[in-house]
């Protein structure tokens, strides 16, 4: 009798451009590829941060090069791409909040949200997908999402209007771009405890609104979204795109 096999996690001689890559979750992104064998481009708009991460990677003994990148600016992102690319793997987890009352919203505030993480995500991946195609490559496109892009809550419109578009883009580009073997998902994280939510946690009320929402009674720790980019990366999901895994603890489940 022959027994089927698990497809490979393994991702050697891969490459993966990873944005946000210089803390937080696109750090924890970029440690998940390089653990599974990928050699990864570190991009971030610190460039300092950015050599010490590479400097621990090389001390792992993981493949690593540098490139610092705004993905606001759509037109140089492109260009880097091209220079840099082709790029089997795609994290995009650059990305900016600005949490205020719907009705206090400035059109300032809306702007630098929707500057990254819309119109600068929507054309890194384009140039990403390009390089791909040109390139006759598959690929695999991760965009890290919200589970505010399938919710919405107090205090975060402008957010949830951005991550909600994001999902949007990913299954009409997941449509497009499969005839190219081209995948494209999204990860959706929960709250995950990170220096940027910080003054989440440090608010009690905050706290308790959150994990009341988290059906296992848990905030999210960078580790937890690892797991899903390594999956959604590799061979392992083949058959997935245009849809999105929601790392949430169940906040979305009713």
């Amino acid at each position: 009798m022959k027994l089927p096999r698990t497809p490979s996690f393994r991702l050697d001689g891969k490459r993966a451009l990873v944005t946000g890559a210089s803390s937080g979750i696109g750090l924890g992104c970029a440690v998940a590829l390089a653990e599974a064998g990928a050699g990864v481009v570190l991009s971030a708009r610190r460039a300092a941060r950015l050599g010490d991460v590479q400097e621990a990677f090389a001390s792992q003994g993981w493949r690593a090069e540098v490139l610092a990148l705004d993905i606001g600016d759509v037109e140089a992102t492109a260009d880097a791409v091209s220079e840099h690319g082709p790029f089997d793997i795609l994290v995009n987890s650059a990305g900016a909040a600005r949490h205020s009352a719907a009705i206090e919203t400035t059109p300032e505030d809306f702007d630098a949200v929707m500057r990254l993480n819309l119109r600068g995500a929507y054309f890194l991946t384009q140039a990403v997908a390009k390089g791909l195609i040109a390139a006759g490559k598959p690929g695999s496109i991760v965009n890290i999402s919200s589970q505010m892009g399938h919710v919405g809550a107090v205090e975060r419109a402008v957010y949830c209007a951005s991550k909600h578009a994001v999902e949007g883009f990913t299954k009409a580009m997941a449509i497009e771009w499969g005839r190219h073997g081209i995948r494209v998902n999204t990860i959706c994280p929960t709250f995950i405890r990170i220096a940027l939510t910080q003054s989440t946690f440090d608010d009690p009320d905050r706290v308790r609104w959150v994990t009341e929402k988290i059906k296992l009674g848990r905030v999210g720790e960078i580790e937890d979204v690892m797991g899903a980019v390594a999956y959604l990366a590799s061979d392992a999901s083949s058959l997935v795109t245009g849809t999105a895994l929601l790392v949430d603890g169940g906040w979305t489940a009713d």
